[in-house]
């Protein structure tokens, strides 16, 4: 019998075959911090006598300000800890306001097939690239900053077929909202969920690293694509030898099978205050909506915005409603800039904010009023998220949040477009 993704790759880091359910020590391949995990780290580092030992791999690993500039001198201070750490131990270095952890990774550092340990849990969105990338917490972290090695228990596996030409309106967010109402949040903790079929396929990376990002979002450990030519054509320009061919045996030893007939999805929506309570878009039409933020690890890429923009342009927001846009990194930004579309969103009336989380982790611009109902494309509406417990958040694609800034109320995006 052949091997699951993960089990193949994990084989191939500790240099002997595994099965699902063996613990192993695996080497970390490349290893991240942000400005929440990050300043932890550095302190649990001092505790324990490593501040002045080397970490394992200066060029395998990275800090980054994620959450966006300084707001406050708490935060300046925080920033200050982690950008001093970085510096004296020779690790890359990315400032607040260039984009998330996550996209500095993959845009500039990621190789395929790899093992991918980054202190946040959206690190399963890294397994768009062939890798078995996950999240773990600062304690953890300590090991990996040191020694550059973590334990994992080789996960079960869930294979996902997604098969069937994507019908209009219909995109990989929606996808991932179905799997979220077939597993809902409990059924694939501690799993590997691994995608394939022609849907999948035929994604682009951007679509591919929306639904790996909301891996955890259903409790996965890990979520994993095979690696194509989407793959190498992203590493294209100056990456060329981080792409590698992954592969599945087909024959693996899965726990489940599940299914999707892509061409009978509609836009969905994921309704507060959990991920898996997802509706029809159509059905929810009668909510008024105050905030929408386009945006986040989720769906803040070229490919988001683009989508966004073409059901905007000319149109403006509804009054009353309030539209928010924040770039997914620097380069998705200034592309984003040179090609005019964020000067269309900005004329439909949407504000435009440098690269950061922004509203979703509740500790930047955008955070909603009491009682206000929003729109986010990111991947979690767990009550609170946003940075109001009082607040109303429904998860959508980036073309029913745009259709929904038209009309003021949760909308189908299949009625505005064109």
């Amino acid at each position: 019998m052949g091997q699951t993704l993960v089990e193949k790759i994990i084989s191939q880091n500790v240099g002997h075959p595994v099965k699902a359910g063996d613990t192993v020590v695996v080497n970390v391949d490349f290893a991240a911090l942000h400005d929440g995990s990050g300043p932890l780290l550095v302190r649990l580092m001092k505790e324990r006598g490593y501040d002045k030992e080397p970490v394992f791999n200066a060029k395998h690993m990275l800090f980054a300000n994620e959450f966006g500039p300084e707001s406050t001198r708490e935060v300046a201070n925080e920033h200050a800890l982690c950008r001093q750490y970085a510096h004296e131990h020779g690790c890359f270095w990315e400032e607040g306001g260039t984009g998330h952890v996550h996209a500095h990774v993959y845009e500039s550092y990621l190789k395929c097939g790899t093992v991918c340990i980054i202190g946040d849990s959206h690190t399963t969105v890294h397994g768009a690239f062939g890798c078995f990338a996950t999240g773990c917490g600062s304690t953890d972290m300590v090991a990996v900053t040191r020694f550059g090695q973590t334990w994992i228990k080789v996960p079960e596996t869930f294979l996902i077929n997604v098969h069937g030409k994507l019908p209009k309106g219909v995109y990989a967010k929606d996808i991932m909202l179905k799997v979220a109402s077939i597993i809902k949040s409990d059924q694939a903790i501690y799993k590997s969920l691994e995608f394939r079929g022609d849907t999948i396929s035929s994604l682009s990376m951007d679509g591919r690293l929306t639904i790996t990002s909301m891996g955890v979002d259903v409790g996965a450990k890990n979520a994993i694509m095979e690696t194509d030519e989407h793959t190498r054509e992203f590493l294209a320009y100056g990456r060329e030898e981080d792409y590698v061919e992954v592969k599945a045996d087909g024959d693996g030893n899965y726990e489940r099978v599940i299914d999707i007939n892509a061409e009978e999805l509609e836009p969905l929506v994921s309704k507060p205050h959990y991920v898996e309570n997802v509706d029809l878009a159509k059905n929810c039409k009668d909510e008024h909506v105050d905030l929408i933020y386009i945006g986040s690890c989720t769906n803040g890429r070229v490919e988001d915005l683009h989508i966004a923009a073409e059901i905007l342009k000319g149109k403006k927001v509804a009054k009353g409603t309030r539209l928010l846009v924040i770039p997914n990194s620097r380069s998705v930004y200034h592309e984003c800039m040179k090609d005019g579309t964020l000067l269309t969103l900005a004329e439909a009336g949407a504000i435009i904010e440098g690269p950061n989380c922004g509203p979703c982790m509740g500790v930047h611009q955008g955070i909603p009023a009491d009682n206000e109902v929003v729109v986010a494309t990111q991947n979690r509406n767990f009550k609170g998220r946003m940075g109001n417990p009082t607040a109303r958040i429904y998860l959508s694609s980036p073309a029913t949040a745009a259709a929904t800034a038209l009309t003021g109320f949760i909308t189908d995006p299949r009625e505005v477009m064109d």
